[in-house]
């Protein structure tokens, strides 16, 4: 199974991060989990276009990992010439934030089945609401969710997917909390979104340190991923985004409290387990 990190950003716009994003490819099954800013070009990059999709996995409705969905969703239904639904999955609401993401793309719609024969109708999915707990099966990859803590973002949850003996946790933006125990606990790579507490402490403006409220830390992460047994913990969504000069200090705080594998993530980072 591979995780590839196909967008390490934030809602920060970024010229080197494409948004919020992971790929996750067990055999002939790809899975996306969230949806950020630019997500079908960092696919695109690894060979995997969204009509080559078994389903995309949402873990909460923050605009950041959710924004490039109308792509994925317009460029999967272009794209596919038998009638295979995309299939999607995410918390309570997800329905909603798909039916109006299509009513955005009404009218582009009309333009594209007016105008392209083999378009005889709109973008065909299958959207399910998941209610935390909840496990069920893309292909042969079992998913499992627990939930998060990101309030006042309400419901979150995150996802560990299991194939073949492997597995991967994937908990979008959290503090920690027993759901992401429960989804980390021995898992071959641990994905968490961190932010340096002690950087952002110093930047200005009330907005900055709000962030703090509702995301992991570094050391959060590693304590974590020491705690439930992770094989490797990778970061991503780092924020404030390090240059690659920054990365050995980044990975020095983790090591500080996790003796396991520490990676950090450049946009198409593959993690093989």
């Amino acid at each position: 199974m591979d995780v590839i990190l196909t967008g390490t950003g934030s809602p920060l716009p970024s010229a080197d991060r494409a948004g919020p994003s992971t790929l996750v490819k067990a055999s002939t099954t790809n899975i996306l989990v969230d949806a950020g800013r630019g997500v079908v070009m960092r696919m695109m990059a690894i060979g995997v276009r969204p009509d080559d999709l078994d389903g995309v996995i949402i873990t909460h409705m923050h605009s950041d990992h959710v924004c490039a969905l109308n792509d994925v969703i317009t460029t999967h239904w272009v794209r596919t010439r038998e009638r295979k639904p995309l299939r999607i999955w995410g918390p309570v609401g997800t329905a909603r934030l798909v039916e109006r993401t299509l009513l955005m793309l009404e009218d582009d719609i009309g333009y594209r089945t007016d105008h392209h024969e083999p378009l005889i109708d709109g973008p065909r999915l299958e959207v399910t609401e998941l209610d935390p707990g909840a496990s069920f099966a893309i292909n042969d990859v079992r998913v499992t969710t627990a939930e998060t803590a990101h309030a006042p973002v309400h419901p979150t949850i995150g996802f560990r997917l299991e194939h073949d003996g492997s597995v991967a946790a994937l908990v979008g933006d959290t503090l920690p909390c027993d759901g992401v125990d429960q989804l980390a606990a021995n898992a071959d790579v641990y994905v968490q979104t961190v932010l340096r507490r002690d950087v952002v402490e110093l930047l200005p403006g009330e907005m900055a340190q709000d962030i703090l409220e509702y995301h992991s830390s570094v050391v959060d992460a590693a304590q974590t991923a020491a705690r439930v047994g992770a094989k490797r913990l990778a970061m991503t969504h780092m924020v404030p985004a390090p240059a690659p000069e920054q990365y050995p200090e980044w990975v020095a705080r983790a090591a500080e409290h996790f003796d396991g594998e520490i990676i950090i993530g450049d946009d198409l980072t593959t993690i093989t387990v």
